[in-house]
């Protein structure tokens, strides 16, 4: 309703803040929690930006984690470069679908649902 009056979405606020956060984050000399980030809302975001050391995964999660790192890093390519194998491959990689026929099905929905935003598809 906000984007109709003018006035910007929740989330292109919340994006606007992540990157004025972001750049405040680049500053070494940065010892306390910025005030922008109580506008910015989600519990513990400082410390998740900043990356503090946690302990290793254990070997089942790591194993999704590197499946699904390894979607996204296809999923990325399929949107930055032409070609709906390459939409169909990432897909096929997904975890949760990792189906010929379900993975094949879906490529083409997708590719129509997202036209909008892949340049190679206009």
């Amino acid at each position: 309703m906000r984007a109709s009056r003018g006035e910007p979405t929740r989330g292109q606020r919340v994006a606007e803040l992540e990157a004025t956060l972001l750049d405040l984050y680049r500053d070494p000399a940065l010892v306390e929690k910025p005030a922008l980030l109580g506008e910015r809302g989600g519990a513990y975001y400082s410390e998740a930006a900043v990356g503090l050391p946690t302990a290793p995964v254990p070997p089942e999660m790591a194993g999704l984690i590197g499946h699904v790192s390894g979607y996204e890093e296809l999923a990325l390519q399929a949107a930055l470069h032409d070609g709906r194998q390459r939409v169909y491959r990432a897909l096929l990689a997904h975890p949760l679908l990792a189906q010929h026929e379900k993975a094949d099905a879906l490529t083409d929905q997708l590719i129509a649902a997202g036209a909008q935003h892949l340049a190679w598809v206009r």
